[in-house]
């Protein structure tokens, strides 16, 4: 068998997510459905990140083996012919070593949220950014963001469906950024939680609405209570950027 690593870029907006689920179509199951010429079976592609129903990614990771040695060029062309008319697209695919594994040999997990300030409505941007119409104030956002730093208990910021075995983790960046009347958020860690992105941004944006203080936002991550989160920021906005490995 031959390993292939995948970069895929993709639209979420009409999927229920990566993972394939009976409820719905699914960016894992697009994908197997266009690789199955090439060999690839049902439950083959592997992800790095489960993204959420309507999260977008500019740089989400997958693997896959096929029985047949592929140039890598024509895997890349072959699945994304396949792919029409979906709104997804192989960037790359490259030939790794067997114990390459998308997932697991993660080292971080990188995710852009974007963000337009403004009154009037979105015409071109739509479902592809969050509108906040009242005023923010990015550099506050910032500021009190640089509390989730670190190892905690992220049960506040973590989905009450969540199925991981534990709420810690280990945040390594957490930055806010505004030009003009756009304002990007960009986070990484080795990993998180379901749903723990968008509950942070949406949380961290009531600062920047004067809302919550700072020390609101430490005291409901250290309270370790999902009732003490703030609003859940839409899926629109946010995409999985890149995913690090050694």
């Amino acid at each position: 068998m031959f390993r292939y690593k995948l970069t895929i870029e993709y639209d979420g907006a009409g999927f229920v997510g990566w993972q394939r689920q009976a409820n719905g179509p699914s960016i894992q199951g697009a994908l197997e459905t266009a690789a199955a010429p090439l060999g690839c079976p049902p439950g083959g592609m592997h992800g790095a990140g489960r993204t959420d129903s309507g999260v977008h990614a500019t740089g989400q990771v997958a693997h896959l083996d096929l029985a047949k040695d592929y140039r890598t060029d024509s895997v890349r062309d072959a699945v994304n012919a396949n792919l029409k008319p979906h709104r997804i697209a192989i960037r790359a695919a490259e030939r790794v070593a067997g114990d390459f594994d998308a997932r697991h040999s993660a080292v971080r997990r990188r995710y852009l949220y974007r963000i337009v300030n403004r009154r009037a409505p979105l015409a071109l941007d739509a479902g592809q950014r969050w509108l906040v119409k009242p005023a923010l104030d990015a550099e506050a956002m910032h500021a009190a963001a640089q509390g989730l730093l670190g190892m905690h208990d992220f049960t506040t910021f973590r989905d009450s469906e969540c199925q991981a075995a534990s709420p810690v983790r280990t945040l390594d960046g957490f930055t806010v950024e505004r030009d003009g009347e756009a304002i990007e958020i960009r986070v990484w860690a080795r990993s998180f939680l379901h749903r723990q992105v968008r509950s942070m941004v949406g949380s961290v944006a009531m600062v920047g609405l004067g809302r919550w203080s700072a020390a609101d936002l430490r005291s409901a991550l250290d309270a370790r209570d999902r009732r003490r989160c703030g609003q859940v920021a839409p899926a629109d906005g946010l995409y999985l950027t890149h995913v690090d490995y050694p």
